[in-house]
């Protein structure tokens, strides 16, 4: 019964003799320090476990010295070497003489708690992605660059919306690296990432003592004073935390788990949403009153089918960036291979894009193109160019290697699309307004292009 009564606690109870070895080993123990009770029973402590100093052992100093522990963070090594962070309350065991027999602990797991505190926090400051590392010169992307620039000249919220892999969080970055808040810090949190137990002490921190094994903490809203939040994916939080969110977002103020007491907090709000708002909305994924709230600015990011004309622009920045990591140099892709790029719909975007490339140049010998052959080989069943195409002479000449690279390719495009927009300003008598209007595009974007190609 007393053992069946210790497996079904949801805390570690761990208990050692005099000697320090292990007498008792419950059910949740052996979870939170991911070891068997046979890695464990009969076993000295300090054989089982590897601690900084022996004295960080709140079970041993218990034993040793009747030092009683509360609320005290443990971290220490199990026997595979991993790191393990504990919460824990620590008692000497007396018999009737009133001398030491042993010590008990009673240990709350807060190991991947720790971890992500310590990610976030290093976060901080840590941006690397400003409006100029975004790839593309698409109509459909400009736009939105245009409408994110002017997002950074004020504090209000920003929903970002946009399938997985589209880049939602370096255009938060961009936001937030154009701002004023600039140089404070900018935290971002996989709302998906945590259960919801342990995602509202993180985002708004906790009391002591408001639950066992909790301390004193600021939440991510605290350490982003000043800066910017970026919670990825929102619709992940279940209803109970979004209305919580929301409250915080109308208040500007937050409350720590477990405290009476509201905190006073100036911290921008990004969030970002990777299904239609209205859907999400429909299924219960996301509130209403917190999607009008924080969809003040709406950015909607094209997923990579829709602008499709950059693709050789992002293939060319995948082969730099990796050339560069693997020490290589490849040249580009084979005419084949940008043929199928073109006809594939990306349901990855540019994510799937960019690790098609790197599973490619992963496979490259001593060759400089890549051809179909060096693409990742799930890839290739998706294609319908796995069967037909490639085995005709045609296609087999094409992907010989050539004289011409793709940057060549580049060149001859970009000269064609500067000898038609000249065409149609001189058709249009040069006027900007009747030019974007016969080419449909917008003022904007046509004066974009004429700008880049050097045209005034």
């Amino acid at each position: 019964m007393f053992k069946r009564l210790l497996d079904v606690m949801d805390v570690g109870v761990h208990a050692i003799d005099t000697q320090g070895k292990t007498m008792i080993y419950n059910r949740k123990m052996t979870e939170i320090e991911e070891m068997s009770e046979e890695d464990v029973i009969n076993k000295s402590l300090l054989e089982v476990f590897m601690f900084p100093e022996e004295k960080d052992s709140t079970l041993l100093q218990a034993m040793l010295h009747g030092t009683i522990t509360k609320n005290t963070k443990q971290t220490y090594f199990n026997n595979k070497g991993q790191e393990i962070t504990t919460i824990n309350d620590t008692y000497p065991i007396y018999n009737e003489e009133n001398q030491i027999i042993g010590a008990i602990e009673i240990a709350k797991d807060v190991t991947k708690l720790e971890r992500i505190i310590r990610e976030n926090i290093l976060l901080k400051g840590d941006t690397k992605y400003t409006f100029d590392s975004i790839i593309g010169q698409s109509e459909a992307l400009f736009e939105v660059i245009e409408n994110s620039k002017r997002a950074t000249r004020t504090s209000s919220s920003v929903l970002i919306i946009g399938e997985t892999g589209t880049g939602k969080e370096l255009f938060a970055q961009s936001i937030h690296n154009g701002s004023h808040r600039s140089s404070k810090p900018f935290i971002s949190q996989n709302c998906a990432a945590l259960p919801d137990n342990l995602i509202e002490g993180l985002l708004f921190g906790t009391k002591k003592g408001a639950f066992t094994g909790s301390i004193e903490r600021p939440g991510l809203f605290e350490q982003a004073q000043g800066g910017t939040l970026l919670l990825d994916e929102i619709n992940s939080l279940n209803p109970a935390l979004q209305a919580k969110l929301l409250r915080v977002i109308q208040e500007k103020s937050i409350r720590r788990v477990g405290d009476i007491q509201d905190k006073k907090i100036d911290v921008r709000i990004i969030a970002t949403i990777n299904e239609d708002p209205v859907d999400a909305i429909a299924n219960g994924n996301l509130r209403k009153d917190l999607y009008y709230r924080l969809g003040v600015v709406s950015i909607f990011i094209p997923p990579l089918r829709e602008r499709k004309e950059d693709i050789l622009l992002l293939v060319n920045s995948f082969i730099k960036k990796y050339n560069d990591l693997f020490n290589m140099n490849i040249r580009g892709i084979s005419k084949d291979v940008l043929e199928l790029f073109f006809e594939y719909d990306w349901p990855g975007n540019v994510r799937e894009l960019e690790h098609i490339i790197e599973g490619a140049m992963n496979l490259l010998d001593y060759e400089d193109t890549i051809t179909f052959s060096h693409l990742p080989l799930p890839f290739r069943k998706k294609t319908h160019f796995k069967e037909t195409g490639f085995a005709s002479t045609k296609n087999q000449l094409l992907e010989q290697k050539l004289e011409d690279n793709f940057q060549s390719f580049e060149s001859h495009m970009e000269e064609a699309e500067k000898e038609y927009l000249l065409k149609a300003l001189e058709q249009h008598d040069s006027n900007i307004s009747k030019t974007a209007k016969a080419l449909g595009m917008s003022r904007q974007s046509l004066q974009y292009r004429l700008k880049k190609y050097g045209v005034k």
